[in-house]
């Protein structure tokens, strides 16, 4: 009877992890484009590092010529950050994804897009790493790294507020630094400019 009822508890579990798999992984897959007034095939395939054979094969095309609003598929694409034009791959969104879970995910949806931004903000800055990864895992500079929570999965919300973040929306208004203004004990930290509060976490310069 014991080892029946681990039995259940172990295939429960396997079949939650599958669910999630399965909910995350398309969104991590592959990166969705709506075409804008103007653009083309060539312009679309500079900006996502990929070419534009790759394209018309993704999204069944037989010719080059695509409209206002079409939804093109970019698969295993390297998406540009903002104005900076820093590559993004597949792999930063997934980190970055996780670090918006683990540090925001019981705050509003532009509070995790808030702190996404914060992450893309110091990748931009010279006195921090120059990739995502580095900047997630630079040492004391996050408490979900700290705690473990940055390998939780993401939810759905969190890998959008992440894309969101990358394609250009900050609602941290250019900060480098947020806390929770309840917690946080630091004295350094408190002598940073704070720009504005979201939810639980202030932002600051």
């Amino acid at each position: 009877m014991v080892f029946m009822k681990r039995k259940s508890v172990f295939c429960a579990v396997v079949l939650i992890f599958v669910f999630m798999f399965m909910v995350t992984a398309p969104l991590l897959a592959a990166i969705k484009h709506t075409v804008k007034a103007g653009e083309s095939l060539f312009i679309i395939s500079k900006k996502y590092g990929t070419t534009v054979n790759a394209l018309k094969r993704d999204n069944g095309l037989k010719k080059d010529t695509i409209y206002p609003g079409q939804v093109l598929r970019i698969s295993n694409g390297v998406i540009s950050s903002r104005s900076s034009g820093t590559s993004i791959s597949e792999d930063d969104i997934y980190w970055l994804s996780r670090a918006v879970y683990g540090e925001a995910r019981g705050e509003s949806y532009e509070g995790q897009v808030a702190v996404a931004a914060v992450i893309l903000n110091r990748l931009e800055d010279s006195k921090f790493p120059n990739t995502i990864k580095g900047v997630i895992f630079e040492p004391l500079a996050f408490t979900a790294v700290a705690d473990g929570q940055i390998y939780y999965t993401p939810s759905v919300t969190a890998i959008k507020a992440a894309r969101d973040a990358i394609n250009g929306w900050d609602p941290s208004a250019g900060a480098l630094y947020y806390w929770n203004p309840v917690k946080a004990t630091s004295k350094w930290i408190w002598s940073r400019p704070i720009i504005k509060q979201i939810g639980n976490h202030v932002f600051a310069s």
